[in-house]
C-alpha cells in the first residue's frame, strides 16, 4: 500500500469506524478477493488449491481465533488444537444424526459447541493468569483428547476410531466427500473465513473488543471503570474457541476429508500458537501472514532444492524446517515482538510513494 492518508477527510461517524476508511485499502481488499475468488480457482492447479490454499485459510481462520485470546484479550491458551477437535466432531455428530440439513450449516454451528466448552474452560481465568492460565488450557488439551479417543459415541463406535466425512452436495455440486472437487472446497472454505474475518474485524474495532484490548492492557484499571473481568474473558473465550471450532470442522470435512483424535492433539495447539507470535499479537493481518509463512515455508524448503537441482532428503527437509521455524519464532521473539504485522505498519508508514491524494 505506497499511498499517503493525507487528504481523505472522514464526515460522518460511519466513514471514521468502517473497516477500510482509506479508498486505497479499499481498491487493495477488492482487488485480493478478485484474486483469490476468481483467478486462483481458474488458474490454479489441485495442488496449489487443495495443499496449500485451503489449509493456509484453515490455520487462519484458527489463528485469527487464537489471536482474539492472546492477541486482543492477553489470554495465554495452549488448548486451540483440542477446541478445533469440538468442532470437528460436533459437525461428525449432527451432520450424521442429521443427514439432510445443509453440511455448512452444521459446519458453522459446530462452533456453538466449541464456544461452549471454550467458555466453560475459560472459568478460571477469573482468578488466574499467565502461567497458571496456560497450564489451565493444557489440562483442557489432554482432557479434551482423551475424551476424542475414550469415548465411541463421539465417533459412532467406529472400529478405527477414526471421523469419516460423508459426502454431501450445496447446490447440486458435492462439497464434502470423495467426488468434491478441490476448487468446490476452496471457494466454501474461503467463503467461509472471508466472513468470519469480516465479523472478527468489527468485533475487535467496536465496543467488545475494545473491553478486551483494555483487559490486557491492565484488568486491574479496566475494572475499576466499570468492565466485567468475568463476563469480557469468558466472551473472549467464547468466541476464540467458535473460531477455532469451525476452523476444526472446516479440516476435516474440507480439507482432510477424514480425521483421528491424534490430529488435534497439542502439536496442533503449539501449531497455530506459533502463527499467532510470527504473525503478530493483536492483529488479524498478523494471523494470515504467521500462517502463511508457517504452513508455507515447508512447502518452499521442500520444492526450492528440487527447482535448483539440489533434492534434499525428506528428514533433511524436516530438520531445517524446525530450525528456521524456531529461529523465526526466537527472532521476533527478540527483535519484534509485535510480528510481521508490526513490520507492515512500519512499512506502510516509511514507502509513501504514490502521490494520490497527497
Amino acid at each position: 500500500m505506497f499511498y499517503r492518508e493525507a487528504g481523505q477527510f472522514k464526515t460522518t461517524y460511519a466513514a471514521d469506524m468502517a473497516v477500510f476508511p482509506v479508498l486505497q485499502d479499499r481498491i487493495g481488499i477488492g482487488i485480493i478477493l478478485a484474486i483469490a475468488f476468481v483467478v486462483l480457482p481458474l488458474l490454479g492447479n489441485d495442488f496449489l488449491i487443495n495443499a496449500v490454499m485451503i489449509p493456509f485459510l484453515v490455520f487462519a481462520l484458527a489463528a485469527i481465533g487464537l489471536n482474539i485470546l492472546t492477541g486482543y484479550t492477553g489470554l495465554l491458551s495452549l488448548g486451540t488444537g483440542a477446541f478445533m477437535g469440538i468442532g470437528a466432531y460436533a459437525c461428525y455428530k449432527l451432520t450424521t444424526i442429521f443427514p439432510n440439513v445443509n453440511i455448512l450449516v452444521w459446519v458453522v454451528c459446530s462452533g456453538f459447541f466449541s464456544a461452549a466448552v471454550g467458555a466453560l474452560f475459560g472459568l478460571p481465568s477469573l482468578r488466574i493468569k499467565g502461567f497458571y492460565l496456560a497450564v489451565a488450557t493444557l489440562a483442557a488439551q489432554f482432557f479434551l483428547q482423551w475424551c476424542f479417543i475414550r469415548v465411541p459415541w463421539l465417533y459412532n463406535y467406529n472400529s478405527s476410531g477414526a471421523i469419516e466425512v460423508p459426502q454431501r452436495t450445496l447446490f447440486g455440486l458435492p462439497v464434502t466427500g470423495a467426488t468434491a472437487t478441490a476448487t468446490t472446497r476452496y471457494l466454501v472454505v474461503l467463503t467461509i473465513v472471508a466472513v468470519m474475518t469480516w465479523i472478527a474485524s468489527n468485533l475487535v474495532r467496536g465496543r467488545i473488543g475494545r473491553t478486551w484490548m483494555a483487559v490486557r492492557d491492565m484488568d486491574i484499571a479496566a475494572e475499576l471503570i466499570g468492565i466485567r473481568l468475568l463476563q469480557t474473558k469468558l466472551t473472549a473465550f467464547a468466541v476464540s474457541s467458535f473460531y477455532c471450532g469451525v476452523a476444526g470442522a472446516l479440516m476435516v470435512f474440507l480439507w482432510y476429508g477424514g480425521a483421528e483424535a491424534e490430529v488435534f492433539d497439542i502439536n496442533q495447539s503449539f501449531f497455530v500458537l506459533f502463527m499467532v507470535i510470527i504473525g503478530g499479537l493483536g492483529s488479524l493481518i498478523g494471523s494470515f501472514m504467521g500462517a502463511a509463512l508457517i504452513f508455507i515455508l515447508p512447502i518452499v524448503l521442500r520444492a526450492a532444492p528440487e527447482a535448483l537441482g539440489l533434492p534434499l532428503r525428506a528428514a533433511t527437509v524436516e530438520h531445517l524446517t524446525f530450525i528456521t521455524v524456531g529461529a523465526l519464532i526466537i527472532g521476533f521473539l527478540v527483535v519484534e515482538p509485535m510480528g510481521l504485522a508490526r513490520l507492515w505498519q512500519v512499512g506502510k508508514q516509511k514507502l509513501r510513494v504514490w502521490p494520490f491524494p497527497y
